[in-house]
């Protein structure tokens, strides 16, 4: 049930009571939900994976194929979402810094994690219909940055 609600928070982003609901989340359902997130992004690539007739992973067995994916997609992808994640929430922390905004490193993560949520689910659901590339992920970077600058002004100023 808590992950349904800040999954409904996070679409609702940059509104004000999202935001203050969502800062309100521990960080362990944070990174739990991001883990959750991700896992629903990469089930296009685990179905490809699956569904290869031909190449180095088609003539292995189902179980070792679920290995070799968690092993070397999941992982790898959430390594590198994390990573991101971290370094826009630190550049967000000196933006916040500028704008007059009293806002820690914590905070900034927990926002940028959820800003994730709208297009990593249009991701999966357009390479569910479509094939696409895993670069388009980095299209959400922009929108990640973008909502970011809006959810600063929501916070009042420093007094």
């Amino acid at each position: 049930m808590v992950f349904w609600k800040t999954f409904l928070f996070s679409i609702q982003l940059p509104k004000k009571q999202a935001v203050f609901q969502l800062n309100r989340i521990a960080m362990d359902i944070t990174v739990f939900y991001m883990f959750i997130l991700l896992f629903i992004v990469s089930i296009p690539s685990l179905v490809d994976q699956l569904t290869e007739t031909t190449g180095l992973g088609a003539n292995m067995n189902i179980v070792f194929q679920l290995i070799y994916f968690f092993m070397f997609y999941y992982l790898i992808l959430t390594i590198m979402v994390f990573l991101l994640i971290t370094a826009i929430a630190y550049m967000f922390t000196w933006v916040a810094k500028l704008m007059h905004r009293k806002l820690k490193l914590q905070l900034m993560w927990k926002m940028v994690a959820y800003t994730t949520t709208i297009p990593f689910i249009l991701y999966t659901i357009i390479d569910l219909i479509y094939p696409i590339s895993d670069k388009y992920l980095l299209i959400s970077v922009f929108y990640t940055v973008l909502l970011q600058f809006k959810i600063i002004a929501v916070y009042p100023k420093r007094k």
